[in-house]
């Protein structure tokens, strides 16, 4: 277990400090003291190894991800957070958490969020190229990401009327099927991108999720309901909120680079 919520002690005892509270944010991600080195050492004798994450925030575990093969993240999990941790490690209950930020490599990629918006090199161009010479641009883990004891497919995305009008509700659905030998719960998210409009609008946004548990094999239709609740943005020049009648795509899937894609269009 790596933590980086604990005090660290000064060579006077009765000095402390914090790193997880206001003013006292570390500039830093890369793991407190010694704890790289531990976790290298733990790793080089050979033995099954679950690494826990005790934190308030993103920590540097690029090392940990290509040779740990569990990480647990327990965030700050309160007085029963050893005994939540134990029964995910001895598999008494199967974890379905969603880490709700974009996990960075490193700290120089700051800020890093998945929503951010379209640029004139965009991302998904296959010719892109990362903007460090250093480093990858994508984040370690994206946004909306979590591991199970069981994995989850997705299928069939369909939107129920793919020509709505401006402030028209439509649905879109998708099937989750647990393909995995164990039950367990997975979350469903929606993310749509307006292609066109007025002002450059965000790459993906999350517009609706669903947490589910299925058994092993059982399939279930999660259906999303969208309207202009979910289409409209705050315009800079208008100031105010609109939506615009434009050609949007939509995917479902286990987190923001979810693959399973579907467009649609607001008329007039």
């Amino acid at each position: 277990m790596l933590n980086d919520t604990i005090p660290i002690l000064s060579p006077a005892p009765e000095r402390m400090s914090c790193t997880n509270r206001e003013a006292a944010s570390r500039a830093s991600l890369e793991l407190q003291g010694r704890q790289e080195e531990l976790l290298e050492a733990v790793c080089a004798l050979g033995k099954p190894v679950a690494l826990v994450l005790v934190n308030g925030r993103p920590l540097n575990i690029g090392w940990a991800e290509k040779h740990v093969p569990a990480i647990v993240e327990a965030w700050l999990p309160g007085v029963q957070g050893g005994a939540a941790v134990a029964d995910v490690l001895f598999g008494d209950v199967n974890p379905g958490g969603k880490i709700p930020l974009s996990w960075p490599r490193n700290v120089g990629q700051e800020p890093l969020y998945y929503a951010h918006n379209l640029t004139q090199e965009p991302e998904a161009n296959p010719d892109f190229t990362s903007r460090y010479h250093d480093e990858l641009v994508s984040p370690l883990f994206p946004f909306g990401f979590g591991l199970s004891y069981t994995t989850f497919s997705y299928s069939n995305l369909r939107v129920s009327n793919p020509r709505p009008s401006v402030g028209e509700k439509f649905e879109v659905s998708v099937d989750v099927e647990n393909s995995g030998p164990r039950e367990g719960d997975t979350v469903a998210q929606l993310y749509i991108h307006q292609q066109a409009g007025s002002a450059s609008r965000p790459v993906r946004q999350l517009k609706g999720f669903e947490r589910v548990t299925l058994a092993p094999r059982e399939k279930k239709t999660i259906h999303f309901s969208i309207g202009k609740d979910e289409l409209s943005f705050w315009s800079p020049a208008t100031q105010t909120w609109v939506e615009e009648p434009e050609e949007f795509d939509v995917w479902a899937g286990a987190d923001s680079t979810a693959q399973l894609h579907e467009h649609f269009r607001i008329a007039p």
